[in-house]
């Protein structure tokens, strides 16, 4: 009877442990489904690495460009401060990769922790059933304890028991070779993370160096525009100059376009103010382009932003002012300028030093593209999205091939950057 009774204790000890082993496992299992989760961030990490990579990579060869110039440039300090924007990106993505990877680690040596009890407990277990089996070995005591049942129905239940007894310690071995195949695995996917740490701090240390370098360009580049700031002046005063006579071109093709909108709408001028008299397809065409703000193609393929929009301090040139309409892009040389919405070419004029310019009306806006060699569209042409409206001319002199781009909604600037995407 006493054997009887320490048997059944057995069984029941062995139930606690399966109840344990069964929350460690959910433990563990927690755990790396975590890891799991954060795979798609890290490869959403890696994309934007290697976007700023690309884009790193196009600076580079717009900066080839613009150094074959014999004299320092504005457009070449602007894609220096690009280049060197990019980089600090590309070294704040790889800080996100390594915060991420310390993450998986410590995860990952939290799930090894509890792989380990586990493994521990089933070891444990395993040799407290070999010592109950090796006590109770003998076929004459597995006799005895089933003939010792005060019933048949008793009897059938311990003949039972012991194939369960049989059956669970053969799937307790399997279970410790499969946890130890589990434990092996994640040792080597932590070691594998930490390899990619190395790597990466590496590459963090290597971009570092780079940038130190970029910054030293860019401060000698400085250092030669500030010894021609007079020089620079004049070119800056006379792109003011060239910039007013585009701005005072506009607003004369816009106010002439509201009034001919008003008076087909039998409205008087005086009474509609600055606005358009839209019909309902423009009124559309306006919804849908609002709908589209920060959506927007950018107006070239490529290209790097050179000037950006309204008035403001030179960044890195001390007493010089910026205005700006609208913004420019730097690009490579033999670019093509885009339309950013689908709509109607309004008119195509020259102004000195902006060369030809095409104005595009989506309804109540209109895009404004400065800088061309050659225009490949007409007047009241019907444009779609980014549709190829003419090339951008290369300054000979400066190397430098930039397009000024401008939206208007009414007769009031828009900047450029909030519309069209990043």
């Amino acid at each position: 009877m006493k054997r009887v009774i320490h048997m059944t204790h057995s069984h029941r000890f062995s139930a606690i442990l399966i109840l344990v082993s069964g929350w460690v496992l959910l433990v563990a299992g927690g755990m790396f489904s975590a890891v799991y989760a954060q795979v798609e961030e890290k490869e959403n990490l890696q994309q934007k690495k290697s976007e700023i990579e690309k884009e790193i990579e196009y600076t580079n060869k717009l900066l080839e460009e613009t150094r074959k110039s014999k004299q320092s440039s504005l457009g070449e300090l602007a894609v220096i401060n690009r280049k060197i924007n990019r980089r600090e990106a590309l070294i704040q993505t790889i800080n996100n990769e390594i915060s991420l990877l310390d993450g998986q680690i410590h995860q990952n040596q939290a799930a090894l922790e509890a792989l380990n009890a586990e493994l521990t407990g089933l070891k444990d277990e395993y040799a407290r059933m070999i010592y109950c089996a090796f006590k109770n070995r003998r076929a004459y005591d597995r006799l005895m304890f089933l003939f010792s049942a005060r019933s048949f129905n008793q009897a059938y239940q311990r003949m039972k028991y012991l194939q369960q007894y049989s059956d669970y310690r053969r799937q307790q071995a399997v279970l410790i070779v499969k946890k130890q195949e589990e434990l092996n695995e994640a040792t080597q996917q932590v070691e594998q993370l930490k390899e990619e740490k190395l790597s990466l701090l590496t590459s963090k240390e290597r971009e570092l160096a780079n940038l130190d370098i970029e910054k030293k360009n860019k401060d000698s580049t400085v250092s030669g525009l500030g010894q021609k700031e007079a020089e620079l002046r004049k070119t800056l005063k006379s792109k003011e100059l060239a910039a007013k006579k585009l701005q005072q071109a506009i607003e004369k093709i816009i106010a002439e376009e509201i009034r001919k909108s008003n008076e087909l709408a039998n409205k008087k001028t005086s009474a509609a103010g600055a606005t358009f008299a839209l019909t309902p397809e423009e009124r559309e065409l306006s919804s849908t382009f609002e709908a589209n703000k920060g959506k927007l193609p950018w107006p070239t393929e490529r290209g790097v932003l050179s000037s950006s929009f309204g008035e403001h301090a030179h960044p890195d040139l001390k007493g010089i002012k910026v205005k700006n309409n609208g913004i420019d892009i730097l690009t490579n040389a033999g670019s093509a300028a885009r339309a950013v919405f689908s709509g109607e070419v309004s008119r195509i004029i020259s102004i000195p030093k902006y060369g030809n310019v095409v104005i595009i009306r989506h309804g109540e806006y209109l895009s404004v593209y400065s800088n061309l060699d050659e225009v490949m569209v007409k007047k009241g042409d019907r444009v779609v999205t980014r549709q190829v409206v003419g090339s951008i001319k290369t300054d000979e002199v400066l190397i430098r091939t930039e397009l000024h781009f401008e939206l208007w909604k009414g007769k009031e600037t828009q900047d450029p950057m909030l519309w069209i995407a990043r």
